[in-house]
């Protein structure tokens, strides 16, 4: 497993440098960071080429390529004309550390911008990630239990609807009925932007009424979805010959389900939460936008329609890293759940 565990984490490095490079070129190719530094204000050809010069924007892709991945040292660059440097231009490379500075946030570091929102992405998706197994393992398999019964009909149906429904939906209808109905109807109703009320302060009892709704949004749709999986995966698990060995052996049902059909029937969902881990770390942009939760999501939306490269490459960057070490999470604990998997 050692050998197979290092070899994987070698095959991930030219991995994340093509993926870098790929990003990169998308990301010069989908804008220009100069036209957004000048706010509001017109302007002039020669501040664009002079802001140009001074970020590097000048010069071809791989240079640009070379300066964000091993730094250089820019000069200093003053955005609004007045002969006084505003934004320090050093920038040290992400192989030294340093994913540099935001082109239109002042001269902010975009590490500590991507840190900002990072714990209150984190905050919404784990808990909602949590939801998501919990609810699909137990639908999953009380469906599977009760093949083809009233429920198992009922519980179908509602995860088709469920899954074929965009989260923008799903959220906006969760908006309108849990708050604004609720709210007319008389009823403890739901907050639906922001992460805690002003006048309220940020209490965790706020935090945790505002986290209901985009949980639910999110959850509600994955649910749908992977309980379909564990459902299909548990029926043929304990339709296996070993099943019913251990049910012949006097086992309780309760002991078969929970000591033998469970961890096989679980595979599945560990391949679907394995992919899923990672993007946590981006957030949900659709959810954070419609809710209005600053997390990273509406970062990424907010600095890729800007052009903010160091920023988005950050964000991007994170989730690539990210999904490499949490793929080979998954096949160990493939092997650890399947004792017939091996690697070496």
């Amino acid at each position: 497993m050692s050998r197979y565990v290092i070899r994987r984490l070698l095959q991930a490095i030219p991995l994340l440098f093509i993926i870098s490079l790929v990003l990169f070129v998308l990301m010069r190719a989908s804008g220009d960071p100069v036209a957004t530094m000048g706010g509001r204000r017109v302007m002039r050809p020669e501040d664009r080429q002079r802001l140009a010069r001074q970020l590097g924007l000048d010069k071809p892709i791989y240079t640009q390529y070379l300066y964000w991945l091993i730094g250089n040292d820019w000069a200093t660059i003053d955005t609004d004309g007045d002969g006084e440097p505003d934004m320090p231009g050093d920038r040290r490379g992400v192989l030294r550390g340093e994913l540099g500075k935001s082109l239109v946030s002042r001269g902010k570091e975009a590490w500590d911008i991507i840190w900002e929102r990072l714990p209150n992405t984190l905050l919404l998706m784990i808990p909602a990630e949590i939801v998501i197994i919990l609810f699909s393992l137990i639908v999953g398999i009380f469906s599977a239990l009760r093949q083809y019964t009233l429920a198992d009909n009922v519980i179908t149906a509602i995860s088709f609807i469920g899954y074929s429904m965009p989260i923008f939906f799903v959220a906006l209808i969760s908006m309108y009925l849990f708050s604004v109905k609720f709210k007319e109807w008389g009823l403890p109703f739901l907050p639906t932007v922001g992460m805690f009320d002003p006048k309220l302060g940020k209490t965790p009892s706020q935090v945790a009424l505002h986290m209901v709704l985009p949980i639910f949004s999110m959850a509600s749709i994955s649910i749908a979805g992977y309980s379909r999986y564990v459902r299909s995966q548990m029926l043929e698990t304990i339709s296996q010959d070993y099943i019913r060995t251990a049910r012949a052996k006097g086992l309780s049902e309760r002991a078969v389900i929970s000591g033998h059909a469970l961890k096989n029937a679980s595979l599945p969902l560990v391949t679907i939460i394995g992919l899923d881990i990672p993007l946590l770390l981006g957030g949900a942009i659709v959810t954070e936008t419609i809710f209005a939760w600053p997390g990273m999501g509406r970062l990424f939306v907010d600095h890729v329609s800007r052009g903010d490269t160091p920023v988005v490459m950050g964000i991007l960057m994170i989730i690539a890293l990210a999904v490499v070490i949490f793929q080979l999470l998954t096949d160990i604990l493939y092997a650890w759940l399947d004792p017939r998997i091996r690697y070496e």
